[in-house]
């Protein structure tokens, strides 16, 4: 697909780490990029700031109590639209006067806008995985009938994406996902059962938000990439395998037929995977710090724990039986997890919900958008109820 110059961008979660990243990236390069939208759920005054600099046709404020605050700041620049509500998260999703969109909205929320900019013929910059794991067939079918591109910004998944470029006629035995194996990798469950919130928070690598963090500490986020992975780049489930590499310096391989395998490598920033993806099939320059051998002579692998830490082997288990058991799983855990940011359950019970939800949600093999939409919201009754017995 060609672009005119510059790129016009939708936003989507632009104040959260990938949005203020992605707007870093696109900084950097004048003249590349223009923005076109932008969305924020609740940080209004970072909101407007980065309205003030950008200027977009389009602000949403998903937060309606916040909308009047955003609406009164942004009185005087008339180019502007102020929005608020889902329905106008989807609308600037499929305006006209984009090119790109780039979903960095972290949970369930970033699917339907997603849809929405498919439907409008927009190219993705996917950096939302939930929304792969949510209705990963439904969103692929999408893709393929408006042919648009989709490019992934999960930096396993970029990895995986760069290795494949020019290897278009080589069919892939496997991939390798990396995993740091977050902050409690080695821990056994009996002291997995009194981390606290606050050590949770700390990942050794990465500078995430706190959702995708605690899911990392976990290794949720490792299995939500997983279900993510196998829509992605159209592989069996027997296909995706997971390894510990504490050093994030990997961030994923592909194997192919031959035995060959490659790699892509680079120090754990996401500014690169998210500048591959709103410049390809471009490398644009980066003036991003540079990995040197000589500062990382060992690079270490290991078996992911599963036994004690369940999520990555639920987030499996929900991919074979394909169908709303991912929904399930992703519904389950976004759930959990914000109960355990309120300090009302327990590291290990994360966990429990999780499977708790998907043995009692009902199982629909072959679902469509309306049942994505009612499994969640069934599933979130239940754990909620989970949740609230723990409290």
């Amino acid at each position: 697909m060609s672009f005119p110059t510059p790129k016009r961008v939708t936003l989507l979660g632009s104040t959260g780490s990938i949005g203020t990243q992605a707007l870093d990236v696109m900084r950097a390069h004048p003249g590349k990029f223009t923005v076109t939208a932008l969305s924020a759920q609740s940080n209004a005054e970072l909101l407007i700031q980065q309205a003030r600099e950008f200027r977009p046709a389009a602000v949403v404020i998903g937060d309606e109590a916040k909308y009047p605050t955003v609406k009164a700041a942004l009185a005087g620049q008339s180019e502007t639209e102020v929005l608020t509500g889902p329905a106008a998260l989807a609308d600037v999703a499929g305006r006209d006067d984009t090119d790109v969109v780039l979903t960095a909205m972290v949970g369930y929320a970033g699917l339907l806008p997603t849809v929405r900019a498919i439907r409008a013929g927009k190219t993705i910059a996917l950096a939302n995985k939930e929304t792969l794991v949510v209705a990963g067939q439904l969103i692929t079918d999408l893709v393929k009938e408006y042919g648009v591109g989709l490019y992934p910004v999960d930096s396993e998944h970029s990895a995986i994406f760069q290795c494949l470029v020019g290897e278009e006629q080589n069919p892939i035995e496997k991939i390798i996902l990396t995993a740091s194996g977050g902050p409690f990798r080695g821990r056994t469950r009996e002291q997995l059962a009194l981390v606290t919130k606050a050590q949770a928070l700390k990942h050794p690598n990465w500078d995430m938000g706190a959702k995708i963090t605690i899911d990392s500490a976990s290794l949720m986020n490792k299995g939500l990439e997983v279900i993510e992975a196998k829509w992605l780049f159209g592989l069996r489930d027997d296909q995706i395998e997971v390894i510990v590499h504490p050093q994030s310096i990997i961030h994923s391989l592909v194997q192919f037929e031959d035995g060959s395998l490659k790699a892509q490598l680079g120090l754990p920033d996401m500014k690169l995977p998210i500048q591959y993806a709103l410049g390809y099939p471009q490398r644009l320059p980066s003036q991003f710090p540079r990995f040197r051998f000589l500062d990382y002579p060992q690079l270490t692998f290991e078996q992911p724990d599963t036994d004690t830490f369940r999520n990555l082997a639920l987030a499996f288990e929900a991919m074979r039986r394909g169908g709303n058991a991912p929904c399930v799983l992703n519904a389950a855990n976004e759930v959990a997890v914000a109960a355990f940011l309120r300090d009302e359950i327990g590291f290990l019970e994360m966990s429990e919900v999780v499977e708790t939800s998907l043995a009692r949600v009902s199982y629909l093999a072959a679902p469509s958008l309306e049942d994505y939409v009612q499994t969640d919201l069934e599933t979130r009754r239940v754990a909620q109820e989970l949740t609230g017995a723990r409290a």
